[in-house]
């Protein structure tokens, strides 16, 4: 891999323009420093001074197939060259062999896709169908949970990005999933975090009213919120509560989609079929953007006859579907899939478990595939997190010295909160993975100094 000379002055002029015109998001404008970056190949990018990254990242847990895939840049050229755009209302070839390709894939029968161009509008789109598909109008989601940044998708986040949003939608209502490590149930196990978890749940739709619910939405696997991993029999045991209710079962995999957990949806680790399952992220890396909602014959039949009332200018865009079938046909033949998987079990999984051995401020290891997070606290009999909930400022600066050290060694993290999460793409190699726990292992004794 060939990094470009340095160009400081091309990367002066590029954080020039950025500062100048770019509004962030998510961002106080006038706190932030972004990165200009140069280019990036695989595992890595790297800016105008020659600082190459190991993305430990993916981003946004997104580049799943990593950067500059040859055969998806080849893709979008070749579908430029011969029609960029295309209204909704046609069928075209890109459209229609991504919609084929992803329902081969999808669990069960959801053979049925609705493009967006992206997530939270993937989100959006499912809970506009489970709500016409019901006649009902509640929609539950955790606490501990993120699905996206319009209007509903960011109301059922459970995270405090919906404070300053909750303006206007409602109709949503939160509740606790398991989470053992912190168990709001005071449960002493998995299988009791399970069956209590389950319990909230149906006590909690009991007191909304059946009747009025018209879907309950979970991330598969929890992703911003902390990489949280569902015990045995949870998914399963919410399918049968919303089978007993008339409740549509909502799975969003945007994040946990497309090979993150070693399977093509998180759903197959489990063997649970939701009715509407929302994807974006890993369908084509990013390189375009591209969302979607797959959907059951039950719900399709809604709108056989009768018109679904959505839509976007840019639905199933012929330069996202080509890079999408070009992704999943390199994740196919390329093993990609099935490399998420091996580096989680054999080097991701033993070697952050190793890591929790030597490191006192390492918690608790959890995840699978390539999606992985590291609970940070500062004490591990009483498990109080290494930051405060939500924590800004100084009171943030133990993660905030871990990211920067990170980034002085060449590795990009993700931390959110007290974690510190180890997402690289799905195209990782074995010698890049053990790389980064290096850089990790170093790294850590920052925040083992704040342990008790």
């Amino acid at each position: 891999m060939s990094i470009p000379t340095a160009d400081s002055a091309a990367g002066q002029a590029v954080k020039a323009a950025d500062r100048a015109h770019v509004f962030h998001s998510w961002s106080a404008q006038a706190l932030i420093d972004p990165l200009a970056v140069a280019g990036a190949e695989g595992s890595y990018f790297w800016d105008y001074e020659g600082n190459r990254y190991l993305d430990f990242s993916s981003q946004l847990v997104n580049t799943n197939i990593g950067h500059q895939h040859p055969k998806v840049v080849a893709a979008i050229q070749e579908q430029a060259a011969k029609l960029c755009t295309i209204a909704p209302g046609f069928a075209v070839e890109s459209r229609s062999e991504a919609a084929r390709l992803i329902a081969e894939r999808t669990p069960g029968d959801l053979d049925k896709i609705f493009f967006t161009n992206g997530g939270a509008e993937a989100v959006e789109n499912a809970i506009r169908m489970a709500r016409l598909h019901t006649g009902r109008q509640k929609v539950m989601s955790t606490y501990r949970s993120y699905h996206g940044a319009t209007a509903n998708a960011i109301a059922l986040t459970g995270d405090p990005r919906r404070w300053a949003n909750e303006t206007g939608v409602s109709g949503i209502v939160h509740f606790w999933g398991p989470y053992a490590y912190r168990s709001p149930f005071h449960s002493e196990n998995e299988a009791q975090e399970c069956e209590r978890a389950l319990a909230h749940l149906e006590e909690t739709i009991a007191f909304e009213g059946p009747h009025t619910v018209a879907a309950v939405i979970l991330e598969t696997v929890v992703g911003t919120a902390g990489v949280l991993v569902p015990p045995a029999g949870y998914l399963a045991g919410v399918r049968e509560i919303c089978d007993r209710y008339g409740i549509v079962f909502i799975l969003d995999e945007v994040m946990a989609g497309f090979g993150r957990t070693g399977e093509w949806f998180a759903a197959d680790n489990w063997d649970v079929v939701p009715d509407l399952l929302t994807f974006a992220k890993g369908v084509n890396s990013g390189y375009v953007p591209l969302g979607g909602v797959a959907i059951s014959p039950a719900i399709a039949a809604t709108f056989a006859e009768r018109p679904f009332p959505g839509g976007l200018t840019y639905s199933g865009h012929p330069l996202a579907c080509a890079s999408a079938v070009a992704t999943i046909n390199a994740m196919a033949e390329e093993g990609i899939v099935e490399n998420a998987k091996r580096i989680g079990e054999d080097v991701l999984g033993p070697g952050l478990r190793e890591l929790a051995e030597r490191h006192p401020s390492i918690g608790e290891v959890r995840g699978l595939g390539v999606f992985w997070a590291l609970d940070l606290v500062k004490n591990r009999e009483t498990r109080e997190p290494l930051v405060p909930y939500n924590a800004a400022g100084a009171a943030n600066a133990p993660m905030a010295e871990l990211a920067a050290a990170c980034k002085q060694r060449g590795l990009w993290p993700f931390v959110n909160m007290n974690r510190f999460h180890v997402v690289p793409p799905c195209t990782v190699t074995e010698e890049e993975a053990k790389s980064g726990l290096a850089v990790l292992d170093e790294v850590l004794s920052l925040t083992d100094a704040h342990t008790v």
